[in-house]
């Protein structure tokens, strides 16, 4: 939580841009809300009614909808552009502070770490963390609009069906065999959860190993004429499969993780679509549903069950931005041994 803190302290200059990123993200997600009830009112009221008065109700229709997708698509265009070109600017603030503190660090600090590794961080890392700063909070605000905008319209079209899709027995039961730990009745909540305790460790070990990668790099190329006198291309060679093919390990286990995860939330969409046709068919046969709220149940599904993947790849997203920015935050907070006194003051005029 505090890592968190001090990553939002770098969005202060941006508030503005930050604020209208979002309000763009609540209405792209309140129109593509809007479409399935505005079908559903018409499906029940307009459309039964006589042929002149739908075809004279469908020109205004069509000019409202249009109207609607004018703005979202302007909204898409304010978050694709300026929202990306903030997260750019932050990673320019973090990388001219990094460079700042590095030339103020002491000697020591350059024997202990390697420039292959500060040269990861100064590159690498904080364009992750750019990434995550534009889409973290824009994608997560859209998510949970999405979901709880889904959810109320869920329950106003039909509370009987609603109340399954709340709670799905098979992930929760997965989820349970593999330790997840449940804090609410939520099963997006949960899955968040898991991710986030899965990917932490392998993200981080992740930074690592490019760190050594392009440390083997510099090593080699910097002393590439020492190496080729002395004709020791394989011995490098060696040397940089070994940081390579360690890197290619811990990519591995990433993607095992988010194949796990995504096979895990696949299975659950599937769970919502049986259970919606299952026993939607059930209460449309007991009369207590109609087949038009069905096929709008579908549509809802389909709105609610989107944002379920954002949030997985978002959580890809996060912890590769949390641990770039950790990795930052360990070089900025170490504090030169070798400092000015109080007391010191510039020297001028100097001769000889």
């Amino acid at each position: 939580m505090n890592t968190l803190k001090k990553f939002i302290h770098y969005y202060g200059p941006y508030k503005t841009v930050f604020f209208i990123d979002l309000l763009c993200a609540a209405i792209i997600s309140l129109v593509d809300l809007a479409y399935p009830q505005i079908l559903r009112s018409a499906t029940k009221t307009l459309f039964t009614q006589d042929k002149a008065i739908i075809l004279q109700a469908l020109p205004w229709i069509a000019i409202g909808l249009f109207m609607m997708y004018v703005i979202q698509s302007f909204c898409k265009y304010y978050v694709s552009c300026q929202g990306h070109i903030m997260g750019a600017k932050m990673e320019r603030d973090m990388r001219q502070e990094l460079f700042e503190h590095y030339e103020e660090l002491s000697f020591s600090y350059y024997s202990q770490n390697n420039s292959g590794q500060m040269m990861s961080k100064l590159v690498s890392d904080l364009f992750d963390i750019s990434e995550f700063a534009h889409h973290g909070p824009e994608n997560l605000f859209i998510s949970l609009v999405k979901i709880v905008g889904s959810f109320i319209f869920l329950f106003l079209i039909n509370k009987k069906l609603a109340l399954p899709l709340t709670n799905c027995p098979s992930l929760r039961r997965k989820l349970e065999d593999e330790g997840a730990i449940f804090h609410s009745n939520s099963d997006t909540e949960v899955l968040m959860h898991l991710i986030r305790r899965s990917m932490q460790r392998t993200f981080m070990e992740n930074r690592k190993k490019i760190g050594d990668v392009n440390a083997s790099l510099q090593d080699t190329l910097s002393g590439i004429r020492v190496v080729q006198s002395f004709t020791n291309e394989e011995i490098e060679k060696e040397k940089f499969q070994k940081s390579n093919h360690a890197f290619l390990v811990s990519k591995k286990d990433n993607y095992r993780c988010m194949g796990e995860f995504m096979s895990s939330n696949l299975f659950f969409q599937g769970m919502m679509y049986l259970v919606t046709l299952v026993y939607g068919g059930y209460l449309i046969a007991n009369n207590e549903m109609s087949a038009a709220d069905l096929a709008m149940y579908a549509l809802y599904i389909g709105i609610f069950i989107s944002p379920i993947q954002i949030l997985v790849e978002l959580m890809e997203m996060m912890q590769k931005g949390l641990s770039g920015f950790r990795r930052f935050l360990d070089v900025v907070e170490t504090e030169p041994e070798i400092v000015n006194a109080s007391d010191a003051e510039p020297l001028q005029n100097v001769k000889g």
